[in-house]
Parts: C-alpha cells; structure tokens; sequence
C-alpha cells in the first residue's frame, strides 16, 4: 500500500504524470469565493461555472452533502466540487465541515480515478474555512483513497508545514 504524498506547493499545478484528479471541498449554499476555490478560479473558469448551475438545478440533480461533481479542466486533468460542508460559518451547530460528507464524497473520487487512472491532488480539504481537523480528515482519505490504492498527493501552500515529503 502506498501513502499520502506531502508536498509543499499548489494543489491546482499538480505534479506528475497521467490524469489528476483536484479534489476540494465546496458548501452547500452555491457560495463560491473564499479559500482555495479563488485559487481554482483564477485558473479555470469551468469548475465554478458547473458548481453554481449544479447548485441553481440542485431540484434536478444530486447536488448536496456528500455529492461530487467532476469538472474536465484540460486533456489530463479533472476538478472534483466535492460538497462537504453545511453552510459557511461557524455557529451554534459547530463549524462547517461535514466528515461524513467528506467520507462519502471520497468513496465517489476513489471510483471517478479508478475509471480515468487518475493519481487525486488536494489541499488539506475540510481543513480551511470549512474548520475541520486533519487528523479528522486524514484517516477518510485514506480508508476511500489511499487503501483502493489510489495515490494521493497533499499539498500545502505558503507558509503552512509540509509534513514529510512520503508517509505510509
């Protein structure tokens, strides 16, 4: 089984070869505009183009908690909208990240990379303004992604710490 890689850099320039995959956690109220969806904007207008119609069409689609929806953004590489998170700020119900969202979301990823051969690239997804944990998250990706063999790439933009470049 391989693991998590770490890597210090830009989730939306991801490295290697083959097809990738660009997972990112998006809310549940068509809101887009903080956190890393500027950073994926600024480099493809489709992912956030198809999130607000998947949203303003959720009565006719699968769009909530826990759903994914994977936006082709060039011959090789996908960005998944990855619903987990109610809401957008913190309150009386705690803050926004949804684990079990995220674990279900993943189960979809691990499926759409198997069909494409894709390795998947994230932030540490949920852990940004959603407010979640990694050693909440971590272990989701690695029972949905990293366990069917999928390989995973984490990267950590800026000043934050990069944890290893490979663990297992």
């Amino acid at each position: 089984m391989t693991g998590i890689t770490y890597l210090r850099g830009d989730a939306t320039a991801p490295q290697g070869k083959g097809v990738k995959l660009i997972v990112h956690v998006c809310n549940d109220l068509g809101g887009w505009g903080k956190g890393f969806v500027v950073a994926v904007s600024r480099r493809w207008p489709e992912p956030e183009k198809e999130y607000r119609r998947w949203h303003r069409e959720r009565a006719r689609n699968d769009f909530g908690l826990g759903a994914v929806q994977f936006v082709p953004v060039g011959p090789y590489v996908w960005v998944a909208n990855m619903v987990g998170q109610r809401g957008m700020r913190t309150g009386s119900k705690g803050v926004p990240v949804r684990y079990e969202a995220i674990g279900t979301g993943l189960g979809a990823v691990a499926g759409k990379a198997a069909e494409l051969g894709a390795s998947v690239h994230m932030p540490r997804i949920g852990c940004g303004l959603a407010g979640g944990t990694w050693s909440r998250v971590e272990p989701l990706v690695r029972a949905r992604l990293v366990e069917q063999g999928i390989p995973v790439t984490v990267y950590d933009h800026g000043t934050e710490p990069a944890r290893g470049a490979v663990r297992a």
